[in-house]
């Protein structure tokens, strides 16, 4: 048996910057409660709850979810880097989608620390251990530069190697990201920013500077998915699906091709894409706005090619053409991405579903893309998994 899955409901809560926020478990309940609202629906219509969150002791999800109401429904913790809250979108929409429930609720906080990601236990063997031994064989490490943005950095250094790309144009992505943030209310950073005043900002490795790098953010945001019938039944608005969804992970290539570009997952969104293209039976040109996993902006860029939105070496040409912002071809990171908005990073993923469910309804105020069918969605965690969904009308 295989349902439609409609998107009957999504909320998020602003984020901020660590120190300034709720704890996890009130950020979540608000972001869970707001999408109840926004479906019209009580917690109890949930079947299934599945919550994401990187930095946080197991059952956490439980703390925030038994706030809404005590049902006894399983609740099921998801810890997949920094595509958690996709990766909890993506259980929540297969339970729906194969007919085990007709309501399931995703939700993905993080109450992140200031600073630089880095491992929180050392003394066993880390996750990332085979990407970084291989980073490192590729080109080194630098102990004053954050792992991260090695690994992006990186990947975005060769790409220049390759094609010439000038660094005005990744400061150009980030100048981008703050224009198109100024105009949600969620969003963290909201001050313009020149293309001069991200170069000028501190270097941090490769072609990346501070301004394009995603900052540590607590945050929380919920999506409620269900089948059209349940939607029916419910007096549920029931208007924009997930046409496709695919979940992918590393592959030979990431390794045994030595490219940097390959390392930090382009593969495994170039895969994810293909899938949910073909399932869908659309393509990139059927697209009209993006949210794509922009951690660094070097990632933007290169997510570019990886979901086919301009072919492979083409990416510069792609953005000094405005082909990435309003009145281009795509309209990507509306909600000014992990860059301006934020990235907690359990929440990331349900923050784009949001967004992107927002502006198929024609909700997405000033940031409003103009006759939007169908909107693409990109979520990646390094270690590794990517997840692409796709939303369209019915």
């Amino acid at each position: 048996m295989s349902n439609q899955v409609i998107v009957a409901g999504v909320g998020m809560i602003p984020f901020t910057k660590p120190g300034a926020s709720e704890t996890y478990n009130v950020m979540g309940e608000k972001a869970a409660a707001a999408a109840f609202k926004d479906a019209g629906l009580p917690y109890s219509a949930a079947e299934q709850v599945y919550v994401g969150y990187v930095y946080g002791d197991s059952t956490a999800g439980q703390a925030a979810v038994y706030r809404l109401g005590l049902s006894g429904v399983p609740i099921v913790n998801v810890n997949n880097n920094c595509s958690t809250g996709s990766s909890a979108l993506f259980l929540a929409r297969q339970a729906v989608e194969s007919g085990v429930v007709d309501c399931a609720l995703a939700l993905g906080f993080e109450e992140m620390r200031p600073g630089a990601l880095g491992a929180m236990f050392t003394d066993r063997p880390n996750p990332m251990e085979r990407q970084s031994l291989e980073m490192i064989e590729l080109q080194g490490v630098d102990d004053k530069a954050p792992f991260a943005a090695q690994f992006f950095g990186g990947a975005g250094r060769e790409y220049s190697e390759k094609y010439g790309t000038r660094r005005e144009t990744f400061a150009k992505i980030a100048s981008k990201a703050r224009a198109h943030a100024q105009h949600n209310p969620f969003a963290i950073f909201k001050d313009p920013l020149s293309v001069e005043e991200v170069l000028g900002s501190p270097h941090i490795y490769g072609p990346l500077t501070r301004f394009q790098c995603c900052p540590p953010t607590c945050g929380a945001a919920a999506a409620i998915v269900c089948t059209p019938e349940f939607a029916k039944k419910h007096g549920v608005k029931s208007d924009i699906a997930i046409k496709a969804q695919a979940m992918t992970t590393d592959g030979p290539s990431t390794f045994e091709d030595h490219s940097m570009i390959k390392l930090i997952g382009y593969d495994m969104a170039k895969e994810a894409a293909r899938r949910v293209y073909e399932k869908a039976g659309v393509g990139p040109d059927d697209v009209q706005v993006v949210e794509l996993h922009d951690c660094f902006t070097a990632n933007e860029l290169l997510t570019y090619e990886a979901l086919g939105l301009t072919p492979e070496g083409t990416a510069e040409k792609f953005i000094w053409d405005g082909d990435n912002t309003y009145g281009g071809k795509y309209v990507t990171n509306p909600s000014g991405g992990l860059l301006s908005k934020g990235h907690p990073l359990g929440a990331t993923g349900l923050a784009q579903c949001a967004e992107l469910v927002w502006q198929l309804r024609g909700e997405a105020g000033k940031r409003q893309t103009e006759g939007v069918t169908h909107a693409l969605q990109h979520n990646l965690g390094l270690g590794g998994a990517c997840v692409v969904t796709l939303y369209g009308r019915v």
